[in-house]
């Protein structure tokens, strides 16, 4: 199931696709054997990923335990995954921004695998998120980073950007849009627009979903990486009544050529240690973070920024995001480029990791 790539050219100030494919705190509890600092199973050095030059430590992220690998020498990436990842999703973009030059750093972000879980459900806002941004910045030594975000990791590069421009460089947002703040909490809103069975509000109950995902890890991530994916059914996420979020996934009699047992072992092998409630606790935030950023309305991002999405991808063919998408430069005044990479889904840096490292560093050499 593997596909052939598509180049992207700069014209115009927008990325276009030019051919087309198909398709400190103590450790997290239940990290039983898995030490901070400690390796990580075999299965990393299989073939599908070249991993030579990542290295992995631990930092203390103004009191929080983060889990960090990287890769090179020179300016500063950061590396935002979405859930349900880790850094493990940027194993490709740590290689190829190491070879070009920059200095590719991709956390576990907070509550997710080996990076510290805060128990509390409101330790996890829009802030405290940004904030880890900026205090990763400080614990690697550096004064200024570029940050890249895919999934929900995408939120968060954007209101880092928007918060702190005088630390953050440029963003690259990867799925998820910036959507500027809206009038209504955004829970009601989903509510209304979409209904109660739109995945975002079913992770909203405190344990159901932590639960389900749980339940057959190797299984949750063969489901899920192939389901959203360019290769997957597509189809907008709604639970079905009195079922559960895996209900719409497909299980696939093999996986697609971007994606291994390997890989799928890899995320299974760290969440079966820390759990799904952690990456989880971010949906639970939503209507906080629009009450924690009312002084932010209208406010627009201001540092050069590129985003990048498959076509095919779910939250792009959410209703009203392709509305967005047209309007972007409003609100990004510096938006340099949008990428639409035809066949391709949700995982965007893994389902095509050649043509999203290659966007992505011609962004960043445009920075001067």
């Amino acid at each position: 199931m593997g596909h052939k790539g598509a180049g992207v050219t700069l014209r115009g100030g927008v990325l276009r696709t030019v051919s087309s494919c198909g398709m400190p705190g103590p450790w997290p509890a239940g990290a039983a054997g898995r030490a901070p600092g400690g390796g990580y199973p075999p299965i990393m050095t299989a073939p599908g990923a070249d991993l030579g030059g990542i290295t992995h430590r631990d930092l203390d992220v103004r009191g929080l335990r983060m889990h960090v690998a990287e890769a090179g020498s020179g300016p500063l990436v950061l590396l935002l995954h979405g859930f349900p990842e880790s850094w493990y999703s940027w194993r490709h973009q740590l290689a190829a921004l190491a070879a070009a030059g920059f200095r590719a750093v991709a956390p576990d972000q907070r509550g997710y695998c080996r990076t510290e879980q805060p128990p509390a459900a409101d330790a996890y806002t829009i802030l405290h998120l940004a904030g880890d941004v900026i205090g990763l910045i400080d614990a690697l030594g550096e004064r200024h980073a570029v940050v890249a975000g895919h999934d929900w990791g995408a939120p968060v590069a954007w209101h880092a950007a928007l918060l702190r421009p005088d630390r953050v460089r440029a963003v690259i947002g990867l799925s998820v849009p910036h959507r500027p703040r809206g009038s209504t909490a955004p829970v009601a809103a989903m509510r209304s627009r979409i209904g109660d069975a739109f995945y975002m509000v079913y992770f909203q109950q405190p344990g159901i979903a932590d639960a389900e995902l749980a339940r057959d890890i190797p299984a949750t991530f063969r489901k899920l990486l192939f389901s959203a994916s360019g290769d997957g059914p597509g189809g907008l996420p709604l639970v079905p009544p009195g079922g559960g979020f895996l209900d719409i996934c497909v299980d696939p009699p093999e996986l697609p050529g971007w994606l291994t047992g390997d890989d799928v072992a890899v995320f299974a092998a760290d969440y079966a240690a820390a759990g799904f409630t952690g990456g989880l606790n971010w949906y639970r935030n939503l209507d906080r973070n629009w009450e924690l950023t009312a002084a932010w309305q209208g406010a627009p991002i201001t540092v050069p920024a590129l985003y990048v999405a498959g076509d095919r991808d779910l939250v792009v063919n959410v209703p009203g995001t392709r509305e967005l998408l047209a309007r972007m430069g409003e609100y990004i005044p510096q938006l340099r480029g949008t990428v639409l990479l035809p066949g391709c889904g949700h995982w965007t840096q893994q389902e095509r990791p050649a043509e999203v490292s290659q966007a992505m560093i011609g962004f960043l050499r445009g920075l001067g």
